[in-house]
């Protein structure tokens, strides 16, 4: 697939209030002077003809001092979601004029640190240029949990919303691969008739999924991840210690 048909979008508006770290997720460090924000820029941008991060307003201001080369140069841009109101309003809303005349989006959580560019590679090579494509990976206790059946995405199971996900089940990385022809209505569709998680209050983007494998019939590609560390982002201090530590032996 040619990068320029790719836009990446990284949503990025997170906190990080379980680290206590005072800065946006995707300006936390993982070694002196590389925050997080360059290991994903390092491992999309070769891959992506574009790359847009959706910040906080009160992310705005230093995510774009951090990111002003980025900027400058054209390959970087960045819009705000006004509203903590969850992952689906950060992809389509004000994002959504910066990636809606590219062919693929490909979706990336902000705090990925443990993301290869092996696996961005993989995907988008995998990716058909219509449906979804998903690399996901067997993990002993996912947080997030993807059932499959005769090609369909049956259902997405949350823990953040208090659903059980079963031991071996299968986990996404923060990685979901998209054409964007149609999507917009798509997720508008959705959203009429969706309901809110169970903990968030949120119309959760994950089972949107679902809806355009379900409802929407659209092709699900399934990419195999080995590592189930690619899979780990960086939400609490332990987390951000082990990805310090993978960076350290494997800086690319």
């Amino acid at each position: 697939m040619s990068e320029r048909g790719v836009c990446a979008v990284v949503p990025a508006a997170g906190r990080g209030t379980r680290l206590g770290s005072g800065v946006p997720k995707i300006m936390i460090e993982v070694a002196d002077g590389v925050p997080l924000w360059h290991l994903l820029r390092r491992r999309l941008r070769p891959a992506a003809g574009h790359v847009h991060v959706v910040v906080s307003p009160d992310g705005e201001g230093p995510f774009r001092a951090l990111a002003a080369a980025d900027v400058a140069g054209g390959g970087v841009s960045v819009s705000v979601q006004e509203r903590p109101t969850g992952m689906g309003d950060a992809i389509f809303g004000a994002a959504a004029r910066h990636w809606a005349a590219y062919e693929t989006i490909l979706v990336v959580w902000g705090d990925q640190a443990n993301l290869s560019a092996e696996t961005v590679r993989a995907v988008l090579a995998a990716h058909p240029g219509e449906g979804v494509t998903l690399p996901l990976v067997a993990m002993a206790d996912p947080y997030v949990e993807y059932e499959l059946a005769g090609g369909e995405l049956v259902r997405v199971r949350q823990s953040r919303e208090g659903e059980e996900c079963r031991p071996g089940g299968l986990s996404d990385v923060g990685v979901f691969c998209l054409a964007t022809d149609g999507l917009e209505a798509a997720w508008a569709r959705y959203v009429a008739g969706a309901g809110r998680g169970a903990a968030t209050g949120e119309v959760n983007f994950l089972p949107f999924l679902t809806h355009l494998s379900r409802v929407e019939r659209r092709p699900v590609t399934v990419v195999p991840v080995a590592d189930p560390a690619e899979a780990r982002g960086v939400n609490t201090p332990e987390d951000l210690e082990f990805a310090r530590r993978t960076y350290l032996r494997c800086p690319d």
